[in-house]
């Protein structure tokens, strides 16, 4: 499924990502192209707010079903040495930024994901959401 949406628009991007239903969400997309903006937006369709990048922290926490990963600076070693895999299988939703090479982890645990790839176009981003 392919959205091209603005900041004012990303609840299509989160209506779809509901409709799913996968509980691990894997964001990619270069620097500033919208990741953390994107789970902002769905963390407040929650009810939730206060939502930041975790990048120095690698996990965020809102409310009890809302989880956010950063592996830009540590990559899937760190998850996987600080034990966070195990924290993708507490119910909720888990949205990771950067987690291309969390994949091959997924896949042979045998766990559901979706793909989420985000690209600028022109003052729109386009929102891939693959599974």
């Amino acid at each position: 499924m392919q959205i091209r949406a603005g900041l004012h628009d990303l609840d299509k991007v989160v209506e779809c990502i509901k409709r799913v239903q996968k509980p691990i969400i894997l964001l990619q997309g270069p620097v500033g192209a919208g990741k953390t903006t994107l789970v902002q937006a769905f963390a407040k369709s929650m009810g939730q707010t206060g939502v930041s990048s975790p990048t120095f922290s690698i996990q965020q926490v809102y409310g009890e079903d809302i989880y956010h990963y950063d592996l830009y600076n540590g990559g899937v070693d760190k998850f996987m040495e600080l034990g966070l895999f195990e924290e993708l299988q507490k119910k909720g939703w888990h949205f990771v930024e950067w987690g291309e090479e969390l994949e091959d982890w997924l896949n042979r645990a045998g766990m559901e994901y979706l793909k989420v790839t985000i690209a600028p176009y022109g003052e729109k981003r386009e929102y891939r959401c693959s599974y």
